[in-house]
């Protein structure tokens, strides 16, 4: 949390490409290593639309906040977090509902670092961060306890990060053990990838990640929706990322060039 030693920000592996280092560069970022370049230029080179694709999964974790705080939520569990791009989290929840209280999480050292200075520059108390994998939800759990209270509803957020978890390591189930020590009237929030639309780039982007150490589990439609299983859908449901409440304004640059391969939804846990 805020008092947590950062040292292991030292222990960067930059041998391989990291998810959070590489969304970081597809969003033009400068927190990144040549490893995570050279995946990222692959990756464009299977297919040109990944970094819209970056960005409209920002905008839904944006629009998904702001919608959330408006509905009376007030705490925000964010799970896979990656390196802090303004407007992040908090501030998009604190501007809607100042009391709003965020805990991020995320397990690399680059993200501990950042968020050290993120945190040095809020509120005391109204955002922390956990160092922790979502494979590991016991930890995410009792860190999150510290700052949040699991009395009230919170927002659980696992932004574009599922599809780096593969069914051998329970996703699905991971999923399950964070909301049920939610209470009642808390919320998931979700966007994942899938190769519903362009399977063979899906394919060949998979086996690339792999050679490289990176798990990709795309995931079908039916797939995605099965993490909500038990909860009650907002509407419209399950949704293209982007087409999930649409706000008035420019949409993010290149979004309607084809189907962007991605699920977004938002449920309520009764």
């Amino acid at each position: 949390m805020t008092g947590q030693d950062t040292a292991g920000a030292d222990r960067i592996d930059t041998s391989r490409p990291h998810p959070a280092r590489m969304y970081d560069w597809y969003l033009g970022g400068k927190d990144n290593y040549p490893v995570d370049e050279e995946m990222g230029r692959q990756m464009l080179a299977l297919d040109p639309r990944v970094p819209v694709m970056a960005r409209v999964n920002r905008a839904f974790m944006h629009r998904a906040t702001r919608w959330l705080a408006g509905a009376g939520v007030r705490q925000f569990l964010d799970v896979g977090t990656g390196i802090p791009t303004e407007p992040n989290l908090h501030q998009v929840a604190q501007d809607v509902a100042p009391d709003a209280r965020v805990v991020y999480c995320d397990n690399d050292p680059v993200v501990l670092a950042h968020a050290a200075a993120l945190l040095r520059s809020t509120e005391e108390g109204a955002t922390e961060y956990l160092q922790a994998d979502v494979r590991d939800p016991a930890t995410i759990v009792e860190g999150a306890r510290k700052a949040l209270d699991f009395g009230r509803p919170i927002a659980l957020s696992l932004v574009a990060l599922l599809h780096f978890v593969s069914d051998e390591d329970g996703a699905h189930d991971l999923v399950q053990r964070l909301l049920a020590e939610l209470p009642s009237g808390s919320h998931l929030v979700m966007t994942h990838a899938t190769a519903d639309f362009t399977p063979e780039q899906s394919a060949a982007a998979t086996e690339k990640l792999k050679a490289a150490g990176v798990t990709l589990a795309l995931r079908s439609r039916a797939e995605f929706t099965r993490f909500f299983d038990g909860l009650e859908l907002v509407e419209p449901g399950v949704e293209i990322v982007h087409k999930w409440h649409p706000e008035p304004g420019e949409p993010v640059p290149g979004q309607d060039d084809g189907v962007i391969p991605g699920y977004g939804a938002v449920a309520r846990k009764p």
